[in-house]
């Protein structure tokens, strides 16, 4: 900002900033003491509404590099050529917790990346597990509801998280996830990321291919115990955000190798999991990772509010050469975040300096709503014109998804694998005994919390069914706890 005397919104000088007009010494004040009102009125209006999900966040801008060449695959022109650098703006967040929540819980992590390419935003709106609790978009707003203040009580209810887990049992992996070692992260610089959807990439030559993307902390991975988080939480609700802005500011920059599985298209029909189910993964010695870039987040915002909160991602914004699934959850979030954001931030949010366009110009026929710029001045705003306005390119970002059969409300198809407990019970059969300790306990801890014998069976029943020894564990520990 430049130096120079205080002034107005309007840019009139302030003569006085410490006191407010009154009628005589003593007397009430004035209504006709601007400078006052406006600032109590623009100081009642400082905040937006929080997000309903993933409120509580830090971020930071950085490079994205590409290391190796994946033309093959894709024609997104930020990823044409080895050595190609994008800037980026990276938001990490928890879910469930509030604007004001610590950061040090258990919760999944928001990992969503804007990539700031010379066709337009890229958002790549994931988080730091590969998998989710829900495979349908339609049951997101419940089990929202189950992770958030219960509206009796206002406070987080384990009879509600439980319930609705136990009788959604492909949430049984994501759980499984959550309560590991990796449940609670140290700091956002250590914890990888994923796209957790599967995406599509379309080359050149229009040939498509399924993806998911893999973001691995090149810090180490390191984790809070259930002990650890809870002192930490107690003295440094900021500790991640605080984290971030330290290491940034050292010089000692976070990054993250970026990998991607690859799938042929023609394959996906009869892999052995439905590789469009948000609740699987697809096993790397099937699918393994392709390196192609690093991400290296370099620079801290300016201004938290302006930078971060206003921040908006959106999976519904692609490249050419990018675009989505018939990954049910990723259908719906097309469609959710953008209107998230519009009932947040407003209808003009995407021409906000952190989230319009760093590489290239937004040239739309949109006009006018809240806190409209003018920028269009008085370019027609409809198309096809014949004053040169801007026009379609007839070239689609991605390729059609072949469909058949009739409309109607539909489970998700069913490969030979498939089951909402195999790859929870995998996963327990790939930890240590120590892991498998410390699981356990985390769980139990959680479960005996549970007011109902029965929404607690059902519960354990689920981490029964993915593993025999998973589930009498948790039984045996859920029990002492509860007396």
């Amino acid at each position: 900002m430049t130096q120079g005397p205080l002034t107005t919104e309007a840019g009139a000088p302030v003569a006085d900033n410490q006191n407010s007009e009154t009628a005589g010494i003593g007397g009430p004040v004035l209504v006709q003491d601007q400078l006052l009102l406006e600032k109590l009125a623009h100081f009642n209006r400082e905040r937006i509404p929080e997000r309903v999900v993933h409120a509580r966040g830090a971020g930071a801008y950085g490079t994205f590099t590409v290391t190796a060449d994946v033309t093959r695959y894709t024609r997104a022109k930020f990823l044409s050529e080895v050595g190609k650098e994008t800037e980026t703006f990276l938001r990490f967040s928890t879910v469930a917790g509030n604007l004001g929540a610590p950061d040090a819980v258990r919760d999944p992590r928001g990992f969503a990346v804007k990539f700031y390419t010379e066709e337009g935003n890229y958002d790549l709106v994931g988080n730091n597990t590969p998998v989710f609790f829900i495979r349908d978009a339609i049951k997101f707003p419940d089990f929202i509801h189950t992770q958030k203040r219960d509206p009796y009580t206002g406070s987080q209810e384990a009879d509600n998280v439980f319930d609705f887990w136990g009788l959604s049992p492909e949430s049984t992996h994501q759980v499984t996830w959550l309560f590991g070692d990796r449940g609670i992260p140290a700091s956002y610089r250590h914890m990888d990321g994923f796209g957790s959807h599967t995406y599509q990439w379309t080359n050149e030559a229009d040939e498509a291919f399924w993806v998911k993307y893999h973001f691995k902390t090149d810090q180490g991975i390191k984790n809070l115990t259930a002990e650890e988080a809870e002192v930490l939480a107690g003295k440094d609700p900021d500790s991640h955000q605080r984290d971030l802005r330290e290491a940034i500011e050292r010089g000692e920059y976070p990054s993250w190798t970026v990998s991607v599985q690859v799938m042929p298209v023609a394959e996906a029909a009869t892999y052995r999991f439905n590789p469009f189910d948000l609740t699987k993964v697809w096993p790397h010695a099937d699918y393994p990772l392709i390196e192609f870039g690093k991400l290296e987040l370099n620079r801290n915002p300016e201004n938290i509010f302006a930078e971060v909160e206003q921040s908006i991602f959106s999976p519904a914004h692609f490249v050419p050469g990018i675009g989505p699934s018939p990954d049910k959850m990723l259908q719906g979030r097309l469609f959710a975040y953008g209107d998230a954001h519009r009932y947040r931030v407003g209808i003009n949010a995407d021409h906000l300096p952190v989230n319009r366009p760093h590489a290239t110009e937004a040239r739309t026929h949109s006009r006018d709503g809240y806190l409209y710029d003018g920028r269009h001045k008085g370019a027609k705003n409809y198309e096809p014109n014949s004053f040169g306005g801007p026009f379609q390119t007839d070239r689609p970002l991605w390729q059609p998804v072949a469909v058949s059969g009739v409309t109607g409300e539909t489970v998700t198809p069913v490969h030979a694998e498939d089951n909402d407990f195999v790859q929870a019970g995998n996963l327990y059969r790939l930890m240590s005994e120590d892991e498998k300790e410390r699981l356990v306990k985390n769980l139990a801890n959680a479960v005996s919390g549970v007011t109902r014998d029965d929404i607690a069976e059902r519960a354990i029943n689920n981490f029964r069914q993915a593993d025999e020894d998973f589930g009498k564990r948790l039984e045996v520990a859920v029990r002492e706890l509860r007396g």
